[in-house]
């Protein structure tokens, strides 16, 4: 469980860092808030991978849902587009990490 939250919070503040890179093209002070969001993703995302996590599932999950993410809330506060190709490319990227998922798993009574 602890290993999920982890993620789910690597991926919150990159979502975040990402938005105020965004947001610092109008106000450079959200420069700040980049460099210490990116910092604190890359250690949290660490801290999924020393909880066992395998790379590429973490890796593509972080990825998957921060592209999401910030699509969808760029959209919201930036009225940036968001039309049915991205929602397709989205879906896409969803439906490869579900795969990447399904492939790490190893099958009951075997090793690795």
């Amino acid at each position: 469980m602890r290993k999920w939250t982890l993620l789910i919070a690597a991926i919150t503040v990159e979502v975040v860092a990402t938005l105020s890179l965004r947001a610092s093209q109008d106000h450079a002070a959200w420069l700040t808030v980049v460099v210490v969001g990116y910092l604190s993703a890359f250690v949290l995302l660490t801290l999924v991978l020393r909880a066992g996590v395998p790379v590429g599932v973490a890796y593509g999950i972080w990825g998957a849902m921060g592209t999401a993410g910030t699509a969808v809330l760029a959209a919201v506060i930036f009225g940036d587009p968001f039309t049915w190709p991205i929602v397709a490319g989205i879906a896409l990227i969803i439906g490869g990490v579900l795969l990447v998922e399904l492939g790490s798993r190893t099958p009951a009574g075997v090793e690795p």
